[in-house]
């Protein structure tokens, strides 16, 4: 079932886990989060760079 996901389906789910779990627990470090959602996802590099930086950004915003 894997291969039948469109291209970038892991990393969206992934952001809404990781989102879905900083809702509950806001004040929980989100990059534990982010590495767990990287293996739980098999996120490819490339897609795993791309978490960390969009995680990243949004805990810097005001």
């Amino acid at each position: 079932m894997h291969d039948l996901l469109p291209d970038g389906e892991d990393l969206r789910r992934a952001v809404k886990w990781v989102s879905g779990h900083l809702q509950e627990n806001p004040d929980q470090p989100f990059r534990p989060l982010v590495r767990e959602a990287i293996f739980k996802f098999d996120l490819s590099p490339k897609d795993a760079e791309f978490l960390i930086g969009f995680f990243s950004e949004r805990k810097e915003e005001p």
